[in-house]
């Protein structure tokens, strides 16, 4: 959910009126209830931005009647297109570059060294979107030459489109355009009609699943590193608290958490102890 939850632009349709106090907070409760996600405040238009195009979908008159059908029994169909809708995220290739720069420099030829006699290595992209994020550490541990170790980078969504979406590897030019050089298209993407496929190599060091971070984390893991960027802030004290504990208890000890630029552990997770490295903050579990 590395994302722009908040982007969502206003359609003018002026739906905004015809949405009852109580529907709005019935989904409220309803996107807390499935997704986790906070929705405080007016967040009329963001209701309307995401929403609204299932609401024609499935030919309906408002938002009022969409709240009509998820009361209703039997609409699983209906209920994954509005959770889908509502956690749809926003990534790209390489983004926030210098937290890169820093795993390459520094912390996974510590990794490497520290796992010298078993050469596995362990990741996991906690809100792994449509995979931007695996994709761009399995091409920068390519090029570090270690495509003859062991690597396993594990990538999770709550949304099950995002996550097909991953599975497939597949980005439109636009996709592709954003943070993703030149060089590494050329190497590591073949051309697929007018979109680009990762090539085999990437989705061999790959797995994508479902997974709600408000789970258990018990089954997953050992990690070396686990990317969790631009989540937390989606959810309560309570639920930030409880993520942070179940992903430090899937770090091997020693082990990275990699929040986004703005987050942090600090009131939330004493047992992390933060590490700088040229300027970028890690936490690491004990």
């Amino acid at each position: 959910m590395s994302s722009a939850i908040d982007s969502g632009i206003r359609d003018g349709s002026g739906d905004r009126a015809q949405l009852s106090p109580v529907n709005y907070t019935y989904l409220q409760e309803y996107v807390h209830r499935e997704s986790g996600i906070v929705l405080d405040g007016n967040k009329h238009y963001l209701l309307e931005a995401r929403l609204m195009p299932i609401v024609h979908q499935h030919s309906l008159d408002s938002l009022n009647n969409l709240c009509d059908a998820l009361r209703s029994r039997g609409k699983a169909e209906l209920d994954r297109q509005v959770v889908d809708a509502m956690t749809t995220n926003e990534t790209l290739f390489f983004r926030d570059l210098p937290q890169f720069e820093v795993l390459r420099s520094t912390i996974i030829p510590e990794l490497v060294e520290q796992h010298s006699a078993t050469r596995r290595l362990s990741f996991w992209s906690a809100a792994a979107s449509t995979g931007q994020e695996a994709y761009t550490l399995a091409m920068m541990l390519l090029d570090m030459e270690l495509g003859d170790w062991n690597i396993r980078i594990f990538g999770t969504d709550l949304s099950a489109a995002t996550v097909e979406r991953a599975r497939a590897g597949i980005y439109r030019q636009i996709e592709v355009n954003r943070g993703l050089p030149a060089k590494n298209l050329v190497k590591y993407f073949t051309r697929a009609g007018r979109e680009w496929r990762v090539k085999d190599e990437l989705r061999r060091m790959t797995r994508f699943e479902v997974f709600d971070l408000r789970r258990k984390m018990t089954t997953l893991g050992p990690f070396d590193l686990v990317f969790c960027k631009n989540v937390l802030i989606y959810f309560d004290l309570p639920t930030k608290k409880k993520i942070l504990k179940e992903i430090r208890g899937t770090l091997f000890g020693g082990g990275y958490l990699l929040l986004g630029g703005s987050e942090t552990v600090l009131n939330l997770d004493n047992e992390y102890q933060r590490r700088s490295v040229q300027g970028v903050s890690l936490f690491q579990a004990p």
